[in-house]
């Protein structure tokens, strides 16, 4: 197989039938809405109907990548995630919805931390679907948003979701801070994960304190009725003491596997990252193809 990674340049799509039927108070995304023939007046009116949009597409890998806090590797382990995904031969694309701490670089919006994802994938997205919202001051997402007059929505979210995944083989999508961060006032991160639907991997970043984080995020993601599929440990100091004590009683503790252990790297590159994960096991996890 080439080495090359080819963008997959894409448009609009449809939803597909694998895809989530989310409804966001009143608002239905990505599904077809089937209303009955009107009925004369004093009749009871049938509640609308939804139906995946289109139907025969067979399931594809998406995830939603938390952690234990901010700053503790949930980017190094989607990127690593979307490289290994690539290397399968898929099309395969990143998605932050919200990333706070952007900056303007030659006349646009950049955050590290999306531009690592996109550079991890090979489809090419707009931003404006990639990161919905990219929020300059480097804060809790519902206050940066405020500071520029901005309420985050979850429906523009959800429908750009739909849209990549409609495009894409695969999709990674990388929560922002921990599992609990709010977006406005009456929604969270939590929230956005459970509208998604999708299955989590959790980033541990191993340090004081990272047992109790891991175990209180894993009751909190399983609270939302979400099936946590795996976990990653992330080096984040150059030596904590009793490390593998630490990652020893996560194991036994937490009800998903580990996929990998990830060390303190030199070049945090995504390829460099990936070589410490087995994701094999994940669900609908693919096969390698030859593109050749």
């Amino acid at each position: 197989m080439s080495t090359d990674k080819p963008d997959v340049v894409a448009s609009t799509f449809a939803p597909t039938a694998d895809l989530p039927v989310i409804v966001v108070g009143e608002t239905v995304v990505g599904a077809a809405v089937v209303q009955d023939e009107p009925k004369p007046a004093g009749a009871s009116q049938a509640a609308p109907q939804t139906q995946p949009a289109l139907a025969g597409w067979p399931p594809r890998f998406s995830c939603f990548v938390t952690g234990t806090d901010t700053e503790i590797g949930k980017t190094l382990a989607s990127s690593a995630i979307l490289h290994a995904l690539v290397q399968q031969g898929v099309r395969a694309c990143g998605m932050k919805p919200v990333a706070a701490g952007a900056e303007i670089r030659n006349g646009a919006l950049h955050n590290d931390d999306a531009d690592m994802l996109i550079a991890a994938g090979n489809v090419t997205m707009p931003q404006s679907l990639t990161t919905p919202y990219m929020l300059m001051e480097p804060a809790a997402p519902h206050i940066a948003a405020a500071l520029e007059g901005v309420t985050i929505d979850p429906v523009p979210i959800l429908a750009a979701y739909l849209e990549i995944a409609a495009a894409s083989d695969a999709v990674v999508v990388e929560g922002v801070g921990g599992f609990c961060v709010p977006l406005n006032d009456s929604f969270d991160t939590a929230d956005l994960a459970q509208q998604l639907d999708l299955p989590v991997i959790l980033v541990v970043g191993l340090r004081l304190g990272c047992i109790s984080h891991a175990l209180l995020t894993a009751e909190a993601i399983a609270a939302r009725g979400l099936k946590l599929v795996g976990w990653i440990a992330n080096e984040v100091q150059a030596e904590m003491a009793f490390a593998d004590e630490n990652v020893a009683a996560l194991k036994q503790r937490i009800g998903a596997p580990l996929l990998g252990r990830i060390p303190r790297l030199g070049q945090p590159t995504a390829a460099a990252a990936a070589e410490y994960l087995n994701l094999a096991g994940l669900p609908n996890w693919p096969t390698r193809r030859n593109n050749q």
